[in-house]
């Protein structure tokens, strides 16, 4: 029986107009050869997990949709194996702006059933650990803004590190200086209010 999750729904219809068939195309899929298949919102995205285990996670953006295996390096087909290497938007499904993009729906289903078997079996991808720990530098433009809400600046100096490091990576990958300026004004509010980053997808 097809579990639906509402979050996941939200998250499709929030998507650009040209995203809502690619997103819903792929969810059907998965779906269709994998009933026991769970849905989740997680770090804002839907993810597909199966067995207990991340099995692949679609995404929308502005102008393109993705769909990645969580464990393409140790499926067979060579556009997935090499994928780790490449940046996401390079990735095989990492592009996608119109159903035309999609390859047959046969060799969908083909990348799938792998991959369904490699959560079945427990296969997991060995990550590799570092000995010395991260550091997400705070940047001074997003201290600077903080200064200006002590409210916010204080909740956000008390939260978790998880909590500072979804709003900073957030931050700080935006590719304009109005996109980081409006990202800010946004983060300042929700901060204040004591919203972690995804908020909206949270149950």
């Amino acid at each position: 029986m097809t579990k639906l999750n509402s979050k996941v729904d939200e998250y499709i219809d929030k998507s650009e107009a040209f995203a809502k068939p690619i997103l819903a195309h792929w969810r059907q899929l998965i779906h269709n050869n994998c009933p026991d298949v769970e849905e989740a919102i997680k770090w804002g995205f839907p993810h597909f997990d199966y067995k207990g285990d991340f099995m692949c996670v679609i995404a929308s953006y502005k102008s393109h949709c993705s769909l990645t295996f969580l464990k393409a390096e140790l499926m067979n087909d060579p556009r997935l194996k090499d994928s780790k290497a490449l940046k996401p938007i390079q990735r095989f499904l990492g592009k996608v702006t119109s159903l035309a993009d999609l390859p047959p729906d046969g060799e969908f289903i083909g990348l799938l059933k792998e991959a369904m078997v490699l959560n079945e079996k427990g296969i997991k991808v060995s990550v590799q650990k570092s000995d010395k720990p991260k550091v997400l530098e705070m940047p001074g433009y997003f201290s600077e803004k903080l200064a200006g809400n002590a409210k916010a600046k204080e909740i956000f100096e008390n939260k978790s590190d998880s909590f500072r490091k979804d709003y900073i990576i957030w931050i700080s990958d935006a590719k304009t200086e109005a996109t980081r300026q409006k990202r800010m004004e946004e983060a300042i509010g929700w901060i204040a209010e004591g919203k972690g980053r995804f908020w909206k997808y949270e149950k």
